[in-house]
């Protein structure tokens, strides 16, 4: 049995940030103001359920930080809400933002209900009024703080946000811009679905492709011929499953939260999602062996771990039995603390969830750079640039006398799409942010892991900021 966790999962938080902070050269009094949480709201509202009875539902909404204007950071429902952990996470959001160079401060909010037990207008009735709460209060607004979807929430929910905010504000032109996370068709943007699980993969990638890295792991350069493991096949583990395996890797095991699957010759997510709808679990996949403990699928030997699931999973307890070189955070806080000691013992890399999870909100950021400009990712320039495309081919073709094939002259002709530019934003984000870490890690050997160089890097940028601003002279 492990002994109880001393902390909550603020107090958590803040023991990472102060960990870092000794390898900052910031005054207490900078440091102090960027921990602390500057609004916290909580509000109670009645529900009317659809049998007649009244319910009185507990929500919250936290500013971390305006050090960036507007804050960011989701909504999520579930019945484990509470203040302590809506803290953590709008704090883990303005070091997430400030990682990757998106121009926001952190927030976050909850309701502490379990969407399965409400229907459909229940939940609508539920979102609406939450939303009007924080109109009240000037708690959203696309310039002030811009919510997203979260555990428990979709774009759904995020359709009935606008759609409240915008009727509370007649007239307000970049009313769009008050929630990311919308459908398409409401002023979402393409390539959201898929952002997170595809950031996973980049900022592993930019990993691998470091040789003096891999050299001190044992390993070959690159992502191609790695055995994967993912836990979880939900929207984040789906997708990374998905782009190691077309990159080259072999996903060896994928778990869920009923038990794991396991072939070395590798998996297909498609083939097993299709199976997991027709029989509604993953297990006894054809051509696989069943783990019916699915923590079990943590053990394996891997290269890579992709814990895309529940937080804590790894821990004092379980990760001296852990096979993988490299474990990539996928899930929010899927190791704990002692885990990290562990790590840095048997020479693991733990490539730190604040900011490889970070293509949601990357993507976020540019869904609402969209709402805000009123046009869609290429439509200016898309034409010009295949129309470019074809003129500087046929010249080449002319002079050369020679002619591409059908398959190349259809990828050099292509224009870019809104999905092509928010994917290679999303790329050069997450490369950008790794390299960075990487260099702060690397060129102090006396910082004991990635996320305590990951947590040095957002500290400097938040507090550069602060003193920017002419908040501290």
């Amino acid at each position: 049995m492990s002994a109880e966790k001393p902390y909550s999962f603020f107090q958590s938080v803040e023991k990472s940030f102060d960990k870092a902070a000794k390898f900052t050269k910031w005054d207490n009094g900078i440091l102090e103001q960027i921990k602390a949480c500057n609004s916290v709201y909580r509000i109670n509202f009645p529900l009317k359920r659809d049998d007649g009875t009244i319910e009185v539902m507990e929500a919250y909404r936290v500013q971390h930080s305006q050090h960036k204007s507007p804050c960011k950071g989701g909504i999520r429902f579930s019945d484990a809400v509470n203040q302590d952990e809506v803290m953590a996470l709008a704090a883990l959001m303005t070091y997430k933002c400030a990682i990757v160079n998106v121009p926001f401060g952190g927030a976050k909010g909850g309701i502490k209900i379990n969407p399965r037990n409400y229907s459909v207008y229940e939940l609508e009735k539920i979102t609406r009024r939450y939303t009007s709460e924080l109109v009240k209060k000037n708690f959203i607004g696309p310039g002030i703080d811009v919510p997203a979807p979260d555990y428990g929430t979709g774009e759904r929910e995020m359709s009935w946000i606008v759609d409240t905010y915008t009727s509370l504000k007649p007239g307000e032109i970049d009313g769009a811009g008050c929630v990311t996370g919308k459908p398409v068709t409401q002023g979402g943007v393409r390539g959201r679905k898929e952002a997170t699980g595809l950031g996973v993969f980049f900022g592993v990638r930019e990993v691998c492709n470091m040789p003096d890295v891999m050299e001190k792991l044992g390993l070959p350069v690159g992502v191609a011929g790695k055995k994967v493991v993912v836990q979880g096949i939900g929207n984040v583990g789906y997708h990374c499953a998905k782009f190691f395996r077309e990159n080259g890797a072999v996903v060896v095991a994928i778990a869920e939260h009923d038990g794991a699957v396991y072939n070395v010759n590798g998996l297909n997510e498609e083939e097993l999602i299709q199976f997991r709808n027709k029989t509604g679990s993953i297990i006894n996949f054809p051509g696989a062996t069943t783990l019916l403990n699915t923590l079990d699928a943590l053990e394996l030997e891997c290269d890579i771990l992709i814990p895309a699931a529940l937080e804590n999973v790894i821990n004092g307890d379980n990760a001296q039995k852990i096979k993988a070189k490299i474990i990539g955070e996928a899930a929010n806080g899927p190791c704990t603390p002692e885990a990290d000691d562990v790590f840095i013992q048997k020479g693991i890399l733990c490539v730190p969830d604040m900011y490889l999870n970070a293509g949601g909100v990357t993507v976020s950021y540019f869904e609402w750079l969209k709402n805000l400009s009123h046009v869609r990712y290429g439509r200016l320039e898309k034409r010009f640039s295949e129309n470019m495309n074809t003129h500087i081919l046929g010249q080449i073709e002319e002079l050369s006398g020679k002619r591409v094939s059908e398959q190349e002259r259809e990828f050099i002709l292509r224009g870019a799409d809104e999905v092509d530019l928010v994917h290679s934003g999303l790329e050069e984000t997450m490369i950008a942010a790794t390299r960075e870490i990487m260099h702060i890690w690397l060129s102090n050997p006396e910082i004991p892991d990635m996320r305590t160089a990951a947590y040095v890097s957002a500290i400097n940028k938040v507090a550069t900021t602060y003193v920017e601003l002419g908040i501290f002279p």
